[in-house]
């Protein structure tokens, strides 16, 4: 007997497996809200350089009333791409003979040129606010951008060297519990970032422990469900990722400012914390790492839930370690990353698995 006929005896597919796969599924949406916050917290607007006749109010005061804005930035502004307000450039002085109809452009384009010195004006009619605001993400910085998203995808790859092992040594429970407290703490802290390296700082923090999340779950589903459950729970699994996109879309529909956004799909981290003691730990780990007694506890309670106390009562350490013999002298035996090429059968799995990742 194994653990798969342990599992049977408490039950594979029950009421606990219902609770556990809504607990563990549900972050899933904020894992991926945070995955995907970047295109709409980053959005690019519309944006022209500061020049004082239209936005320094004391300069406004000289200008003549009949000079509407329009024309104001075009003796302040140069053309751009498609003969819209150069982004990153202006006139180092008013062209007040741009004003004059016969102007041609080899007029305008001799007359001295600079960077946007003052900063720039953006356009706020569809976000109030975004990092590339806040921070002048634009012209010679639009690189730190990209930048920003490389920094988050790093912290993805750190954490799944960090967290896979940690969830072996100390249990997928207790690293499941601390991704989520890393989760909300440091998604919250990001929305009051004072400089953008800090932000990138906690963004490759919170990416890490999404990472942890997202592991641990997919473990804890498939160690506390049967065999021919897993594939049910796992698509379900899979479905959070695809929902929790939906969710950022319309949040963001909703919420324009993107200090707000990071809060609003922050906050529910906290809940997922405090939940996440409810959670048992995998059964599966506790007997193959020789705690057996709270292995046994683990099992007894999820049958208990499943309606099966009964069957739950017949459990006793012996019957545990009869049981786990052969997964107990699997996990004896020495482990690598080569062990995941040691047959075809492995070989082909952990390409497919990789390619789909």
């Amino acid at each position: 007997m194994a653990f798969s006929e342990l599992l049977d005896i408490v039950g594979g597919l029950g009421r606990f497996q219902a609770l556990q796969t809504v607990a563990l599924v549900a972050p899933i949406l904020w894992v991926t809200s945070h995955s995907m916050i970047e295109n709409f917290s980053a959005t690019v607007p519309s944006h022209r350089c500061w020049v004082s006749l239209l936005d320094n109010n004391t300069a406004q005061v000289s200008v003549p009333k009949v000079l509407d804005p329009g024309t104001l930035l075009t003796i302040s502004i140069p053309p751009g791409p498609n003969n819209e307000p150069h982004r990153c450039r202006r006139f180092r002085q008013p062209q007040w003979q741009l004003l004059n109809t016969n102007t041609t452009a080899t007029n305008w384009s001799e007359a001295a040129t600079e960077p946007c010195l003052d900063g720039w004006v953006y356009d706020h009619s569809t976000f109030t606010s975004t990092i590339v605001t806040k921070w002048d993400l634009v012209c010679d910085s639009q690189a730190l951008k990209p930048m920003a998203q490389f920094i988050y995808l790093a912290g993805m790859l750190v954490g799944a060297a960090v967290y896979g092992p940690a969830s072996d040594r100390f249990g997928r429970k207790l690293v499941l519990t601390w991704s989520y407290l890393q989760m909300a703490v440091l998604s919250t802290a990001t929305a009051f970032a004072p400089t953008f390296p800090v932000y990138c700082l906690l963004r490759f923090l919170l990416a890490c422990a999404l990472v942890g999340v997202m592991m641990n779950t997919a473990t804890l589903l498939i160690e506390w469900t049967s065999a021919q459950a897993r594939v049910l729970v796992m698509t379900l699994n899979a479905l959070g990722f695809s929902f929790g996109q939906v969710l950022v879309t319309a949040v963001a529909y909703g919420v324009r400012d993107w200090n707000l956004l990071q809060l609003l799909i922050s906050a529910p981290s906290f809940l997922c914390f405090v939940y996440s003691w409810w959670l048992p730990e995998s059964a599966r780990w506790l007997l193959t790492t020789g705690r057996l007694e709270r292995g046994l506890h683990e099992l007894q309670r999820v049958a208990a839930i499943n309606g099966k106390r009964t069957a739950g009562d017949t459990l006793t350490i012996d019957v545990l370690l009869s049981a786990m013999q052969e997964d107990l002298s699997m996990n004896q035996a020495p482990s690598s990353l080569g062990s995941l090429l040691h047959t075809p059968e492995l070989r082909l799995r952990t390409c497919l698995s990789t390619l789909c990742w």
